[in-house]
């Protein structure tokens, strides 16, 4: 029996006396009620009854969410204000009998320092200025915490919610600015498509006045063209007036189509040209035919 009870005595020594503690960990030892050392991370050994484990301290960067709080602004208005926080412990002994608990610590130094932070800022700054209202936060929570052995790495605004009313009338207010800003987009977007079409048409008429320009430049060029070549081709077959007369009672009726034709201009060749013809009709019906006076230097 006293072996059994020694056994069991021995055991519950062995088991008080040693200790693992896990990575990122760390255990806060008193001797007799005082401090002792804080073991890491590992196996270690204690002294049976004297020795005990004060405190169990985790050395990760934590993260805290606190509830919405109710912050006055400089303009008398209510807000509420959800943060975060994101601390680790650097010293577990001053974490340990620093203070009696670090993170309702936090939380209400949290929540002391954002009021104070907040009330110097009307609405639209506070809503539009939480990366310095962070840092403001994070500047006064270092400050403070690093005497029980805790930094503050990150504060973060959650969430900053005005009263109801307040965010109907600022519901309104973008919904107008909104309206504004399409409208103006409207306009400016018809503006530039008139614009636009007024350029495409002057430069469509342009185009096209060109176009015709330079279309009545290669008919006049071809019709000059053709004009020459008929004019060289009849004097290289050396025709007598007998033949221009002919060609030109052939033009006639041509020269005479159209309305617009109501002056005809004779040229003078036509009236030497018709006197011949009538010379030749007047031989075909046997009529002598005039002799042409001689000139000077001509055998009779």
């Amino acid at each position: 029996m006293t072996l059994v009870v020694i056994a069991i005595v021995a055991l519950v020594a062995l088991t008080k006396a040693v200790r693992i503690v896990p990575q990122a960990h760390a255990y806060i030892v008193e001797r007799l009620g005082r401090y002792s050392r804080t073991l890491n991370a590992g196996l270690n050994i204690l002294i049976p009854f004297i020795d005990r484990v004060r405190a169990q301290v985790d050395l990760r960067e934590q993260v805290v969410s606190f509830p919405p709080q109710p912050v006055i602004t400089s303009d008398n208005l209510v807000v509420s204000i959800d943060t975060v926080i994101y601390f680790q412990v650097t010293n577990p002994k001053a974490a340990t009998y620093e203070i009696a608990n670090y993170i309702q610590a936090i939380e209400q130094l949290t929540v002391t320092t954002l009021r104070n932070v907040i009330g110097g800022m009307d609405l639209e700054k506070t809503l539009t200025s939480r990366d310095q209202i962070n840092g403001q936060l994070r500047g006064v929570l270092d400050e403070a915490t690093g005497r029980w052995g805790i930094r503050v790495n990150r504060v973060e605004l959650k969430a900053i919610d005005p009263p109801a009313s307040i965010q109907d009338s600022m519901e309104k207010q973008m919904r107008a600015e909104r309206d504004r800003r399409a409208a103006i987009l409207t306009a400016e977007g018809h503006k530039q498509a008139q614009i636009l079409t007024a350029e495409g048409e002057k430069r469509a008429a342009v185009l096209r006045a060109e176009g015709d320009a330079q279309a009545r430049i290669l008919r006049a060029e071809g019709e000059a063209k053709a004009i020459q070549q008929v004019f060289e081709a009849i004097h290289q077959g050396n025709p007598d007036q007998k033949l221009l007369a002919y060609q030109y009672l052939q033009v006639l009726p041509q020269i005479a189509q159209g309305d617009a034709n109501k002056v005809w201009i004779v040229p003078s060749e036509l009236g030497k040209a018709l006197e011949g013809l009538s010379e030749m009709f007047g031989r075909t019906q046997g009529e002598p035919a005039r002799e042409k006076p001689l000139r000077d230097g001509q055998a009779g």
